[in-house]
């Protein structure tokens, strides 16, 4: 795997090594402060590039378009909220999906099933154990976002968010977050609002390198990638895991995200 992670400056292997330690607790504080932590070269440049040639060709040949038009919530109803409430304003997500399954021994799954990796994850986000995704398509995404394409607000399901950049877009596509916008107790249904009317002073944006390992809590901070443009696409793995074994999507999830059920 050091063809691929740079572990001299990332040991992830050596969980008893006084680096890895260290390297724990900064990424654990920079969780707690900030909502997320950056590891920035966590790839090395000759893997990032690696990676991004086996995905190419799948890419133009097979991904799947997604576009919808949502709430930040993904979800038709919001108990607590009437129809029309500004916290439920629709938006519009453009992008190309490649899953798993269609990259099997590539630079992005080895990286996803690299026991030490889901341990160090596991350690950074101070759980006692995390388990990869059990769906053969939603365990590792890879997304690329054309000119004129874009994610939009939205919320993850999951506590936290695992990704990797692979391929900056020539302008566009940056990453903004607002940390913390709800709690498991309180929706803050008018603060996400103020949100997606351009009202938050709080939101932050984020322009990150290619091989970057970002970690964010995405159950409960809202995020977007603003609209891409140029030639260069914006390429990111997105990583799933769980507290739990055996996660899977419906097949109505698979289809909305991906166009197939299996």
């Amino acid at each position: 795997m050091d063809d691929i992670i740079d572990l001299g400056a990332f040991p992830i292997h050596r969980p008893d090594s006084a680096q890895y330690l260290e390297l724990v607790e900064r990424c654990r504080s920079a969780l707690r402060r900030d909502g997320m932590f950056n590891l920035v070269g966590f790839l090395k440049p000759g893997a990032t590039e690696r990676a991004v040639a086996e995905i190419a060709p799948v890419m133009a040949n097979a991904s799947h378009l997604h576009k919808r038009r949502h709430n930040i919530y993904f979800k038709k109803e919001v108990e607590g909220l009437q129809p029309g409430h500004p916290a439920l304003r629709l938006c519009e997500t453009i992008n190309h999906t490649v899953c798993a399954d269609q990259l099997p021994n590539s630079v992005v799954v080895r990286v996803y099933e690299y026991p030490p990796f889901i341990d160090f994850l596991a350690a950074t986000m101070e759980k006692p154990k995390l388990f990869h995704m059990a769906d053969p398509l939603a365990r590792a995404n890879v997304m690329a976002y054309r000119d004129g394409e874009a994610l939009n607000w939205h919320f993850d399901r999951s506590e936290f968010t695992t990704t990797l950049l692979l391929q900056s877009p020539s302008q566009g596509g940056a990453f903004e977050y607002r940390t913390s916008l709800r709690s498991d107790d309180d929706p803050n249904y008018d603060g996400v609002a103020q949100l997606l009317e351009g009202k938050d002073a709080e939101c932050r944006t984020l322009d990150l390198a290619a091989g970057t390992l970002n970690v964010f809590r995405g159950k409960n901070t809202a995020h977007r990638v603003t609209t891409v443009r140029g030639e260069r696409e914006r390429i990111i793995a997105v990583f799933s895991f769980y507290e739990r074994p055996d996660v899977q999507f419906s097949d109505e999830e698979r289809i909305g995200f991906y166009g197939r059920a299996a």
